[in-house]
């Protein structure tokens, strides 16, 4: 399947940008009778010809959320003024020349016009309890149909799937697999899935491909679900809310020393992002990978549970997973189990409700409890359901109702 979009329903307008000393006039434009005076050592650009939509190959589509914008580099490059496009999908905001990829490797800058070279090819397909995800609240003991695509916007050393979201960025060739948006809904409902899972690498680098995919699923009365590392923008959040039904966010510490050193990113976007999805109504688990010497440290995990229950509300799922060596990171010890207990007491004296460890030995630190008479509400083993004592969504002894989405009756 193709997505049928207008090259109008893609772009809009930016201001010029407007180099130090240019004078005023009209939209930005220098009059013609005092033009600006040009360096010596500058090229005028080449004039662009008409622009025309580019051809597309398998697994391409035209991308969503590219801005044109005039690149002020371009009297000294000789390049085409017109033809840089900001890439608005994820918080990296990338401008990418004529010819040129983003950070995330798999979005092109085709003529002007930004392509996405990762539309309905697989390189990840498989049914997974939504335990797995982890979403514990969130359409608990059902399955989704995960699905991937190669490519990521962060470049995390400890990266799990390291050989598919780090595979453009170094050279490795994972085998992609046709599946349009339609397949995959034909695929999930014969599997008997609950729900469409975009996950293994950030979804937002297959924007195009999951919004469709969502919208279909949607009609086919299937449920949405995202992983995803949060580092998105408004305008993608905008586009996604309205057929996202529950998300798990990687906080990947509370440190933006962290994001920046080794993740390439930046924190404050993501808490922005988790604050925007819980304002359009998505239901948001937050994960946080405890990593020994690096984002343990007490005082920030307090921190984190903090701002957790103060600008998400103490409802808000928790889950802290143990680290294994991993990618770059196989110098790092993995998490002790000790550890990542005293975490989890953190977040529970903070004021969480659900905080739950992952990657440990079963000792009921998956299991869900009641958070006003603390009765067992699910228990489980692994990713794997026992039993659910929920009576339509509420605690069975005190009638209190549990936070989340599709807990059923």
């Amino acid at each position: 399947m193709t997505p049928t979009l207008r090259r109008d329903d893609l772009y809009t307008s930016a201001p010029a940008v407007k180099m130090h000393g240019e004078p005023a006039g009209p939209a930005g434009v220098a009059p013609a009778a005092a033009p600006p005076r040009m360096p010596a050592t500058a090229r005028a650009p080449r004039p662009a010809p008409p622009r025309a939509l580019p051809s597309l190959g398998p697994g391409e589509a035209l991308a969503l959320l590219g801005t044109p914008v005039e690149d002020p580099l371009a009297p000294f490059s000789n390049a085409p003024a017109d033809r840089t496009v900001r890439c608005d999908a994820c918080a990296h905001r990338c401008v990418i020349r004529e010819g040129r990829l983003g950070i995330c490797r798999v979005r092109e800058n085709r003529g002007g016009t930004l392509v996405s070279l990762v539309y309905g090819e697989v390189v990840a397909a498989q049914v997974d309890p939504m335990e797995k995800k982890p979403l514990f609240h969130a359409y608990p003991g059902q399955t989704s149909l995960s699905i991937a695509t190669a490519g990521c916007n962060l470049h995390c050393p400890f990266c799990q799937n390291w050989e598919i979201s780090q595979a453009p960025r170094d050279g490795l060739h994972p085998v992609r697999q046709p599946l349009p948006p339609d397949a995959v809904v034909r695929e999930a409902l014969a599997a008997g899935a609950r729900a469409i899972a975009y996950t293994y690498v950030e979804p937002t680098v297959f924007l195009e491909y999951a919004l469709d995919t969502a919208r279909l699923a949607r009609d086919a009365g299937l449920a949405n679900v995202m992983v995803t590392n949060g580092y998105q923008t408004p305008e993608t959040l905008a586009l996604m809310a309205p057929v996202i039904d529950a998300a798990n966010v990687d906080l990947k510490g509370f440190s933006d020393r962290f994001y920046r050193r080794v993740c390439g990113a930046r924190l404050e976007p993501i808490l922005e992002s988790l604050k925007e999805m819980r304002r359009l109504g998505t239901w948001v688990e937050v994960t946080t990978l405890v990593i020994p010497g690096e984002n343990d440290d007490p005082a920030e995990l307090a921190a984190a549970a903090e701002w957790i229950g103060r600008e998400l509300g103490p409802q808000t799922p928790w889950h802290l997973s143990a680290f294994s060596p991993s990618f770059r990171w196989t110098h790092v010890p993995p998490t002790p189990a000790a550890a990542l207990r005293a975490a989890r007491e953190i977040g529970r004296r903070a004021g969480l409700h659900h905080v739950y460890l992952g990657n440990i030995p079963g000792d009921g630190t998956t299991d869900t409890h009641c958070h006003r008479c603390d009765a067992l509400l699910i228990s489980r083993r692994g990713y794997r359901l026992v039993a659910m004592k929920l009576r339509d969504g509420r605690c069975p002894a005190c009638g209190t109702p549990l936070a989340g989405v599709g807990l059923g009756a």
